[in-house]
């Protein structure tokens, strides 16, 4: 039997000038090097085996965009993929460290394909914070969602 795929992330998100906007991340590699609008994603990850969801998409964030974000979580719940990946989220408010550069963890591919040659390339090539209409159009349609659940949290936290 199959195991069902599992990831873990973070959206962050931000008060700047009065308006909300969050962290998303561009996917590194040759694939996407040239797509944009809606091929962004939160950062997130596989959990190893003995790692529970939320220490996953904390270690996950870190390794992706090169810190761990601190401040109160509020799950997002899940969402199903294309691709039938569950992803597990959490919102996180919170802002780059001063002087942050991003780092990532790399992977390996055979680039050209079937050129034998194998080269290294980052998981995400860029993070970056948009305002929610613009991260809206750049995440991939299946993680929209998370977005409009941070959304409600925060409207419901407003009327509070």
């Amino acid at each position: 039997m199959r195991r069902e795929r599992v990831s873990a992330g973070i959206l962050l998100y931000r008060w700047k000038d009065g308006a909300l906007e969050v962290l998303i991340a561009h996917p590194g590699g040759p694939f996407f090097a040239s797509k944009d609008e809606g091929h962004w994603t939160i950062p997130k990850g596989e959990p190893r085996a003995d790692e529970d969801l939320p220490a996953a998409a904390v270690r996950e964030f870190s390794e992706e965009v090169g810190f761990v974000p601190a401040g109160l979580f509020m799950e997002l719940g899940s969402i199903r993929q294309k691709g039938g990946k569950v992803v597990y989220a959490w919102a996180c408010e919170g802002d780059l460290p001063r002087g942050h550069v991003h780092k990532c963890n790399t992977f390996r591919m055979e680039w050209p394909l079937h050129s034998g040659r194998f080269e290294s390339f980052p998981e995400i090539d860029q993070a970056c914070f948009f305002p929610v209409g613009e991260a809206r159009r750049k995440l991939k349609a299946t993680q929209v969602p998370l977005l409009d659940r941070l959304m409600e949290k925060i409207q419901e936290f407003r009327r509070d």
